[in-house]
């Protein structure tokens, strides 16, 4: 089953959801218009059907095989990424004076997941390429940044971010990689660091490596790592390209799924010593690459929704032509389509549901992004940073624990099928299950959430996050419109559930901490039901306002609150009273 991007779903929630119409109302984006951004997204939505899904399977099949130190792409990439440069996509929220376009974030994450439905392998290359360009625009000398952001910003050349070695995975204060001073400006940089992503390929002439290392004189643990920038070429003084740089790629790790994506050992300083480029102050480079980092969090999650949105229109295609069972009154030689039967409709629809809300609370981050830096004045820039720290791990965990949900429904919809790989559907669920890894572990982002985020401000950015609920919620109540259902009652019951449980958390974190982090995973679902849910309910009360165009909007978010919701109760009740059987599990995990 081919993928086709679901353009108007896409422009619905970042207009109606996540709040870009009030914004381009407002002048946020500059001349930026609302038919601007239909021509954008019809254009990515193009783009991702017809030149990058048919690169899906076959890319798979290929793989991305290592000689002599030369990564080969599947066959077609190199012609498809020349392509997608040559249209102008690598630039689109690059910085002006570097060749960049400048525009909005939550428009960029919007093409992101139609470049990553497409293919998953293909779509996480560029996305650390623009991380890099954060990064390097953010903290790097004038001198970098007009050396390496134009080809960065174009395309031209990709970016890598180097963090993980092989006794550290995402503990990085045991990170070993060195750099040593040479006296006019660069360093030596030597080290191993494992699963880098698009570490070597040759997609690009040149690639730019964001690398973690240590000063001879770091003080230890993660307050002595500096960042470095480490070119594959070393670049002439002109601009043109020089030698190689001794960074290379070991090998290419054989991996669960993304098998077109080269996951790469990386060997620095094999032959004396990779020169690099200081990025920010010594002895400060976690923060800079913690600008990298939660570029790519968001960008992770919404891997995370692409491959739930590719699984559920497979799924859905497959139910409505799929022939089996009968309903009451039928011959024994006739069968109908499996979409006919309610266990199936539940499995859909569940897919369809998660999926939107995942989609929602991305979108809603990258809006958070946006206004933290356009917001009209200071207060309001700082309120936009608070929401957009709070919902950057909801965003990035919760989406991907259910592209690995919804892939494995898509598996089960297809029955035997599905658990074979010519039709697909276990490609999904392969690619799906590394990105609850990616960028810190779910479970990390749910500590993020608990110990970092909830406490910011006092309390006041969360509790200004469960009021804007209550009032979506009260809303839905007040409207009265009889195709809503009980989903008023749904949604004030999650978020009755959020409430209460993050009242628990913040008392938990001063007097029981170890309690906190128990309940840390199930209260980041819990967040996201609610959140999730009201978000939804935001797109229905815009839905009715349709003359029936918005149905489809107006039932999802029903069977979230009546199906999904009711979830939140049992999850407040982990996070709350389940602590202690966590922290006393000594006995039952013993031997």
């Amino acid at each position: 089953m081919t993928y086709r991007a679901p353009v108007a779903d896409i422009a619905f929630t970042l207009r109606h959801i996540a709040g870009l119409d009030a914004e381009l109302e407002r002048g946020a984006f500059g001349d930026l218009s609302a038919d601007l951004v239909e021509a954008v997204l019809q254009e990515a939505g193009r783009f991702a059907t017809e030149e990058i899904a048919p690169l899906n399977a076959p890319g798979d099949r290929a793989g991305t095989p290592l000689e002599d130190g030369v990564v080969t792409m599947p066959p077609g990439w190199k012609e498809a990424y020349r392509k997608w440069i040559e249209g102008g996509w690598a630039s689109l929220t690059g910085p002006e004076e570097f060749g960049g376009q400048a525009l909005p974030t939550m428009l960029a994450v919007a093409t992101q997941e139609m470049w990553n439905s497409g293919s998953m392998a293909y779509g996480i290359g560029p996305t650390l390429t623009v991380g890099a360009v954060e990064a390097i625009h953010a903290h790097a000398t004038e001198e970098l940044k007009r050396t390496y952001l134009p080809k960065l910003v174009s395309g031209e050349w990709m970016g890598t971010m180097n963090l993980t070695e092989p006794q550290a995975g995402s503990d990085l204060a045991l990170l070993r990689a060195k750099a040593e001073p040479r006296g006019d400006g660069t360093y030596l940089i030597r080290g191993t660091k494992i699963f880098i992503t698009y570490g070597e390929h040759d997609l690009t002439d040149n690639i730019v490596h964001l690398v973690l290392a240590r000063l001879p004189d770091a003080p230890p643990g993660t307050r002595g790592i500096s960042l470095f920038l480490v070119p594959k070429i070393l670049v002439n003084d002109d601009g043109s390209l020089g030698e190689r740089n001794d960074v290379w790629c070991r090998s290419v790790e054989h991996k669960l799924g993304i098998h077109a994506s080269p996951t790469c050992v990386m060997g620095f300083g094999d032959n004396g010593g990779a020169v690099g480029w200081l990025v920010g102050e010594e002895n400060r480079g976690l923060a800079c690459m913690f600008t990298m980092m939660n570029n790519a969090r968001l960008s992770v999650g919404i891997q995370g929704v692409a491959i739930a949105e590719r699984a559920t229109q497979q799924a859905l295609a497959y139910a409505r032509e799929r022939r089996q069972g009968r309903l009451p009154g039928m011959g024994q030689e006739q069968a109908v389509p499996i979409l006919a039967h309610p266990d199936v409709r539940r499995s859909l629809m569940t897919m369809r549901a998660l999926t939107a809300a995942a989609r929602a609370i991305c979108y809603q981050t990258g809006h958070a992004t946006d206004l933290a830096h356009r917001a009209a004045d200071e207060a309001g820039r700082k309120a936009a940073q608070e929401r957009a720290n709070l919902l950057t791990p909801v965003a990035k965990a919760f989406s991907t624990d259910i592209g690995v949900e919804v892939a494995s429904l898509g598996v089960q919809v297809h029955g035997g099928m599905g658990y074979i790989e010519e039709t697909g559907a276990a490609q999904h669920l392969r690619d799906a299950r590394i990105a609850p890894i990616y960028e810190g572990t779910n479970g990390i982002q749910a500590i993020d959430l608990v110990t970092r985020k909830l406490p910011m401000a006092g309390g006041a950015a969360i509790a200004a996050y469960i009021a804007e609920l209550r009032d979506i919620a009260r809303q839905v109540a007040e409207s009265n419109q009889p195709v809503f259902g009980r989903m008023g009652e749904g949604l004030g019951g999650a978020i009755d559930a959020l409430e209460t449980a993050t009242a628990w958390m913040l008392e938990a974190l001063k007097a029981e901490p170890d309690a906190a982090l128990a309940g840390a995973t199930p209260y980041l679902r819990l967040f996201a039901l609610a959140g999730g849910g009201a978000a939804l309910a935001r797109g229905a009360l815009a839905a009715q306002a349709m003359n029936g165009a918005g149905a489809a909007h107006v039932a999802t978010a029903r069977f979230f609150a009546d199906n999904l919701c009711p979830e939140a109760a049992g999850l407040a009740a982990t996070v709350t009273g389940g602590a202690y059987t966590v922290l006393g599990a000594d006995v039952a995990l013993a031997g």
